[in-house]
Formats: structure tokens, C-alpha cells, sequence
């Protein structure tokens, strides 16, 4: 019997494994607060994320009585694009939807996770997520907002803004200054509930998704050219 397939509501899989071609992504909308550091640059270092160096991951685990049926899946952002103030404690950053991959071999290694979906059940999921789940289409970003936590040290008060709700959690994270830029790097979770989404189940909640979503992040930035 072929493993009946997990998804994850947020930025993971939902049921259904049709092979569809994704077309374009779209242009992406302008956002009105990169405006902010337009303005700083005058007056203050202002740095650009790196696209090519930074990376947003999700991990996703199957649970219920028949989880061994399943595949916990792992989600990736390579299309991080905003501007970093250091010297003002904040950042801005956000990335498409459409522009996600889906569980990329490495990034399941490094997840600890010891399968491979094929690549059907890749692309049909990846397709299922979009327009089933997420309504990439209606909400096609998602949006973060950073700022340092006053008086708490190496945590960072991030705001994500995902499928029309913001939710802000303080992120403990490393950050790394130099003469070429910053980066900055960290874990946290999320729920799936915390942004009104219901984790997905089937067999009557036999096999389901777990509500918690495990994320990671490397951000680098470097000054504008």
C-alpha cells in the first residue's frame, strides 16, 4: 500500500496528489512599507536581503493512529526579498507563495527526515496547497515584520502576516554584523490555529497533521549596490 500523503494548511500540503503545471507567478504588489527605507537610506545604513544567500524553511510531522501512513514534508522559501535598518532595530521582508518549494531533497535530509516523496506527488500537492488551502491567488505573500525586543536581549519581536491574519511572536535569534552586511538566523513555531486554519485530517482523524509547524530561517543582508 502506497503511503496516504500529509499536508500542512499554512505553507505545506493538502490532500490530493494530481500532477498540474503552475503557471507565472504573477507580478508582486507593491508593498508600501519598503517606502520606510527609501527614506532611511538618506540618513542610515540600509541593507537589501540577499535572495541567493537567504532561506525560510517549514517542517511539517504527521500524527494520529496511522501516521506511518503519511509523510511529514518540509517547505521552502529561496525568494526572500526586503531591507534590513540596523542601526533602527528593524526589518522588513516577505516572499510569494507560488514561489515555495516542496520538499527538496537536501532540505528533508537536513530535516532529519529519511523518505522522498516522487515527483508527482511533489507537484500535485504543491498545486493543492496553493489553490485549496492558501488561496495564493487572493493572498499571494507572505509578510514579516521585525523589530528587536526592548529589553530582551537576543530575542526579536517578529510580526507574520500570512492569509489575511498577523500573529507576533518573540523569536530568540543569532545576528551576525560585519563590514559586508548582517545575518541573522533562528527556530520558533508556529500553529496552524493561530492563523484560523484547521490542520488537516482524514479517517476520521486517524492520520492527521500536527499543529505545530516548525520554522527556520537564515537572513542575510547586504548593503545596497
Amino acid at each position: 500500500m502506497k503511503p496516504i500523503r500529509t499536508y500542512l494548511p499554512l505553507l505545506v500540503l493538502v490532500a490530493g496528489c494530481a500532477s498540474t503545471t503552475a503557471p507565472p507567478p504573477a507580478p508582486t504588489p507593491a508593498t508600501p512599507v519598503f517606502s520606510w527605507y527609501h527614506e532611511a537610506a538618506r540618513t542610515q545604513p540600509v541593507l537589501r536581503i540577499d535572495a541567493a544567500l537567504s532561506l525560510i524553511t517549514v517542517t511539517v510531522r504527521r500524527g494520529g493512529t496511522f501516521a506511518r501512513m503519511g509523510h511529514d514534508h518540509v517547505v521552502a522559501s529561496r525568494s526572500i526579498e526586503g531591507f534590513v535598518a540596523p542601526d533602527a532595530g528593524r526589518a522588513d521582508f516577505r516572499f510569494r507563495l507560488d514561489q515555495m518549494t516542496v520538499d527538496e531533497t537536501d532540505l528533508r535530509t537536513k530535516a532529519g527526515l529519511n523518505t522522498q516523496p516522487d515527483l508527482d506527488a511533489i507537484a500535485g500537492t504543491r498545486t493543492n496547497m496553493l489553490t485549496r488551502v492558501l488561496d495564493a491567488e487572493r493572498f499571494p505573500l507572505v509578510e514579516l515584520h521585525a523589530e528587536r525586543a526592548a529589553g530582551k536581549g537576543d530575542l526579536l519581536r517578529l510580526t507574520v502576516t500570512l492569509h489575511g491574519v498577523a500573529r507576533t511572536v518573540d523569536v530568540p535569534t543569532t545576528i551576525v554584523r560585519g563590514a559586508d552586511g548582517l545575518t541573522a538566523s533562528g527556530a520558533f513555531i508556529l500553529k496552524q490555529s493561530d492563523f484560523g486554519m484547521t490542520p488537516m485530517s482524514v479517517m476520521g482523524g486517524a492520520l492527521t497533521v500536527q499543529d505545530p509547524m516548525e520554522l527556520a530561517f537564515r537572513i542575510v543582508a547586504a548593503p545596497q549596490r
